[in-house]
């Protein structure tokens, strides 16, 4: 192994639509043996189709609150008047499995795990091609109001704009071709 510490905590973030939740499951779908998904909690609405303590810890405001006051929380963020953050757990939980910790979180989530993690992690930003392509993919979701788009495509350039604090960048306008990128980079030095 190289004298340079292993990046066991790998961080993708984006906005929203940008595809990074997609690319992540392909990660996770390809190397299951080396690299686990960080389960962040949320107090927002569970999805249909999401499952509680696979895709989120889904909790209550109230019980976000008392993990803050706790210290139980490596980062965390109030978006869109729902808190996101992630359990400190999660890193105990993947070094007892010996796995990299794969993280699905926004920007100020990542910078906040290079801070209290500076040797351990890996920032990497999946841009879309362009903010016209985003929110076409945000519209064909048909998930959201049109407020809700608008309120996605506003924090998108803030985002964006705090991309160059991340060590790599993938613009997402292909996917396999983002996948592949994005596995370089987590891979590039294999212990």
């Amino acid at each position: 192994m190289s004298t340079e510490t292993r990046k066991t905590l790998i961080v993708l973030s984006a906005p929203s639509g940008a595809g990074k939740t997609t690319i992540t499951k392909r990660i996770l779908e390809r190397h299951p043996a080396e690299v686990m998904f960080s389960i962040s909690a949320t107090t927002r609405s569970q999805r249909p189709g999401e499952r509680d303590g696979v895709d989120y810890y889904f909790v209550t405001r109230e019980k976000f609150e008392e993990l803050i006051r706790q210290g139980a929380l490596i980062e965390y963020e109030e978006i869109f008047g729902n808190y996101y953050g992630t359990p400190v757990t999660e890193i105990d939980r993947a070094n007892q499995m010996g796995k990299r910790l794969l993280f699905d979180i926004d920007v100020k989530g990542g910078i906040s795990i290079r801070k209290r993690y500076p040797a351990q992690s890996l920032l990497i930003f999946i841009s879309p091609p362009d903010l016209a392509t985003l929110e076409r993919r945000l519209r064909d979701r048909q998930t959201e109001q049109d407020e809700t788009v608008r309120r996605r495509l506003e924090r998108a350039g803030m985002e964006m704009a705090m991309s160059d604090q991340y060590d790599r960048v993938v613009v997402n306008d292909d996917l396999e071709r983002a996948v592949a990128e994005v596995e370089k980079h987590i891979f590039a030095s294999r212990d």
